[in-house]
């Protein structure tokens, strides 16, 4: 699909926060949210300034990441109950989590889980996504009818995607939806240029969002909003809102997020226009 391709989607824009993520401790960021309570005040205050979509990511008592299954259905259970946000769970956990634990994640049943599409140096660790565990983990989100986001840390985990798709078929809801994860270190650079090589590589008829990791946030955003794509924002992404600026918390870089989908005119759409856009289930 080329750039100029209009996409499905394109007269709004879906705004995703991903608050927490498993790399900031919480003794560096004091405002990171950790604590279920915590993760549910956050989820109001990001979905009342134009979010759609939550990607989650979990602590336990420790502050520390955790794949816990109790947990993460409390937590899924909590968001649908507090929320309307599309809850997404992250699949990826931390990078010393094991397989087993991450494909159990699924049994928590969110509307939406992450599917990374290979293995990408991560800082100085490796984030290890074998071509077998994908296929299951795309397998296993199909039969529970959980639609999967195609996380893209490089451009070649785009040709990936398409192996996928034609080894084993379309994903649960029928639609692909891949997110391009830009800025890491290890993965595909922050910028437009990258952005556009992206877009000559994803499936016919998809849609995407892109998160800018970093001092790459905001040229990220502003090159997603002009090719037609979403947005992920979130301290699991950025803990600065400008050079020498901290961020006060996730419902600033949404309120953000937000104010340039409408200069661009693809104003945030709703929860329910995302479920829609995107093949979600209606839950309950």
């Amino acid at each position: 699909m080329s750039a100029s391709t209009p996409r499905p989607g394109s007269h709004g824009t879906i705004v995703t926060v991903a608050p927490t993520g498993a790399e900031h401790a919480k003794a560096d960021v004091p405002n990171l949210p950790v604590t279920l309570d915590e993760l549910v005040s956050t989820a109001k205050d990001c979905e009342r300034v134009g979010a759609a979509m939550i990607h989650v990511h979990i602590r336990g008592e420790d502050t520390k990441p955790s794949l816990d299954l109790g947990r993460l259905k409390d937590t899924v259970a909590a968001l649908r109950a507090e929320t309307n946000l599309v809850v997404q769970l992250s699949s990826g956990g931390a990078v010393t989590d094991p397989e087993e634990h991450r494909l159990r994640v699924l049994e928590a049943m969110p509307d939406s889980a992450s599917c990374t599409m290979g293995t990408v140096n991560f800082g100085d660790d490796v984030f290890m996504n074998r071509w077998e565990f994908v296929v299951e983990l795309h397998k296993r989100m199909r039969e529970r009818g959980i639609v999967p986001e195609y996380e893209i840390f490089d451009l070649g985990q785009l040709t990936s995607l398409h192996r996928l798709l034609d080894k084993h078929g379309l994903p649960a809801g029928g639609h692909v939806h891949v997110d391009l994860v830009m800025g890491v270190p290890g993965g595909m650079a922050g910028d437009t240029e990258t952005l556009a090589a992206a877009l000559r590589l994803i499936p016919e008829g998809a849609t995407f969002s892109a998160t800018g990791v970093g001092r790459s946030s905001i040229p990220v955003m502003l090159a997603s909003l002009s090719a037609g794509g979403h947005l992920r924002v979130g301290m699991e992404d950025t803990i600065s809102y400008a050079r020498g600026e901290r961020v006060k918390d996730n419902a600033q870089l949404v309120a953000r997020a937000s104010g340039l989908a409408r200069i661009a005119q693809r104003p945030p759409l709703s929860p329910d226009e995302v479920r829609k856009l995107i093949g979600v289930q209606q839950s309950g």
